[in-house]
C-alpha cells in the first residue's frame, strides 16, 4: 500500500513522533511504502511531495516542528461564497495521480473537518489528533497538549520569583482559543491564584475583591492565569485587558506576560513521544485493516478510533463542574465568577 502523510494547522511538539511512529510502523511492519506532503493540504493542492524512506525517520524522534511542514490552508473554505479554484478537485486528482491507498491527516479540529469531509469526496483517510489547546472533541488527550503544559508551568513558576520581588500582581495569558485546559492545568500545577477560562464567565469585581482580600492577609503577591479566548469585549490581548482593569480595581502594580508561540516550540515530552508514536502505529494499523475514515484516539489506557463524521466540527471543552476545577475551588483558586 502506498501512504501519503501530511501536518496541517498549527505546528506543535510531538509532530515528527507522529510522523515517525506512521512511517516506521507502515515500513518497517508491513512494507508500505510512505509520501511525505509539503505544507499540509496545500502540499496535495500543489502536488508538492517527497517519498520518506526508514532512513529520513531517524533522528526525528525528539525535534519540534514538522519535516514535512504545515500551513493553514483551508481546501473547503469559500471566498465571497466562491472557490477560485476548485482545491477539493485538485487534492482528488493528485490523490490518484499519486496512487494513494490512504492519506493520513494530522492535525487538530480544522484539520479533522477537512478530512471529513476528503472522505465524503470519496478519498480513503484517517485522522490523528493533535494540538496543545487539547480540544479536539473524541480523545481524552491530544498530543502537544502535555509539552505545552510543561513550558507554561515552568513559565508560570519562573513568574512568581518576580512578582514576590515587587510584590506585583503579574497575569500570563497561555493559548486557548475556545478551551481552557491549557490555562487549567497550568495555571493549577504553576500553583495560579487567579484562573480565567473561556467556559467559566468571570466578573472583574470578583477578581478584584478576591486579590485585595488576599493583600489584606499579607499574601504579598498574586499570579493570574489566562486563557486567550476569555470574554474580552476589547479585542486583542486578554492578559493586556485584564491588566489594565485590574490597574484601576487594586492597589497592587500589575503586570501582562503573553507567552505567545513559545508554547508550540522545542522537543516535546515524554508523553507526548509515546501518545505520537502510539497514535501513529494505530493509524496504520486501521489503514492495514481497511478501517478508513476514521480518526484515532486515547481512551483511557487505550488506543482506539472514532468515525470522523463524529469528531468533526465538534469541540472538547473544560465542563464547570470538571473535576479539576472542583479541587482546585476547594483550595481556594479563583475562577472569577461568584459561586
Amino acid at each position: 500500500m502506498r501512504i501519503g502523510i501530511l501536518t496541517a494547522g498549527g505546528d506543535c511538539p510531538g509532530l515528527n513522533a507522529a510522523i515517525r511512529g506512521v512511517g516506521k510502523t507502515a515500513i518497517v511492519e508491513y512494507g508500505m511504502e510512505i509520501i511525505g506532503i509539503s505544507s499540509g493540504f496545500l502540499g496535495l493542492i500543489n502536488k508538492e511531495y517527497r517519498l520518506l524512506k526508514e532512513e529520513d525517520l531517524s533522528g526525528i524522534l525528539t525535534l519540534g516542528g514538522t519535516i514535512i511542514g504545515t500551513s493553514r490552508e483551508k481546501p473547503f473554505k469559500k471566498s465571497n461564497g466562491i472557490n477560485q479554484i476548485d482545491k477539493p478537485k485538485l487534492i482528488k486528482k493528485h490523490y490518484q495521480e499519486l496512487g494513494l491507498d490512504c492519506l493520513v491527516c494530522i492535525g487538530g479540529n480544522g484539520t479533522q473537518k477537512t478530512a471529513n469531509k476528503l472522505a465524503e469526496e470519496g478519498l480513503n483517510v484517517i485522522g490523528i489528533p493533535k494540538t496543545i489547546d487539547n480540544d479536539v472533541w473524541g480523545t481524552d488527550v491530544t498530543f502537544g497538549f502535555d509539552s505545552a503544559m510543561w513550558i507554561a508551568t515552568d513559565a508560570i513558576d519562573r513568574l512568581h520569583s518576580t512578582a514576590n520581588s515587587h510584590k506585583r500582581v503579574m497575569v500570563i495569558e497561555l493559548m486557548g482559543h475556545h478551551a481552557g485546559w491549557l490555562a487549567l492545568y497550568s495555571g493549577v500545577a504553576g500553583g495560579g491564584d487567579v484562573i480565567l477560562i473561556p467556559e467559566i464567565k468571570y466578573d472583574l469585581d470578583v477578581i478584584g475583591e478576591y486579590l485585595t482580600e488576599r493583600a489584606n492577609k499579607k499574601k504579598p503577591y498574586s499570579i493570574v492565569v489566562v486563557a486567550e479566548g476569555i470574554q474580552n469585549p476589547k479585542g486583542g490581548s486578554a492578559a493586556r485587558y485584564i491588566c489594565k482593569k485590574l490597574n484601576k480595581l487594586i492597589e497592587q502594580e500589575t503586570r501582562e506576560t503573553i507567552l505567545g508561540y513559545i508554547q508550540r516550540g522545542g522537543s516535546p515530552s515524554p508523553m507526548d513521544r509515546i501518545l505520537a508514536t502510539r497514535f501513529g502505529a494505530s493509524a496504520v494499523k486501521l489503514i492495514a485493516e481497511r478501517k478508513f475514515g476514521r480518526m484515532v484516539i486515547k481512551n483511557g489506557e487505550n488506543i482506539s478510533s472514532l468515525p470522523l463524521h463524529e469528531v468533526a466540527g465538534k469541540l472538547r471543552k473544560v465542563p464547570v463542574d470538571y473535576a479539576l476545577v472542583k479541587k482546585a475551588r476547594s483550595m481556594d483558586i479563583c475562577f472569577g465568577d461568584r459561586v
